[in-house]
């Protein structure tokens, strides 16, 4: 396995957070207290750290434009396997997940070519997900 990454967000509510990470996206909870829940995001170490401050608002996002669509940055996620992509597209639009961007195949026929989607969590962090056919051959084809 590759190097896990390690990455921690703000969110406004844990139980929210459990509900939309580990039941919504089927991320095994690790470790927690009451100011934070470790989640398996795929493999990679995913902290929720709590911010009550953020009550309904949500952490500042910008838009930049890739492929004609309006990319919310900052943004995260994980490069799944094109099968894993497709079953979380199936699980989100069956839970009626609101999509920034609706799932896409992006840069067609181009290198690079990879499908995508990006969504919000209910504290407002954007999350990207893509797959690719051949991940080791087009993850960072020019």
């Amino acid at each position: 396995m590759p190097n896990p990454f390690h990455l921690a967000v703000q969110v406004r509510d844990l139980e929210e957070a459990r509900g939309f990470y580990g039941e919504l996206l089927g991320c095994p909870e690790g470790r927690s207290s009451d100011t934070w829940v470790d989640f398996n995001l795929f493999g990679h170490q995913f902290v929720c750290h709590l911010n009550p401050a953020l009550g309904n608002g949500a952490p500042a996002v910008h838009h930049n434009s890739v492929d004609g669509h309006g990319v919310p940055v900052p943004h995260f996620g994980v490069v799944l396997e094109m099968a894993d992509w497709e079953a979380l597209v199936d699980r989100l639009t069956a839970a009626g997940v609101r999509f920034e961007i609706e799932p896409y195949i992006r840069f067609q026929g181009e290198p690079g070519e990879q499908a995508t989607m990006f969504f919000f969590d209910p504290s407002g962090n954007a999350l990207e997900f893509k797959a690719f056919r051949d991940i080791a051959g087009q993850l960072f084809a020019t």
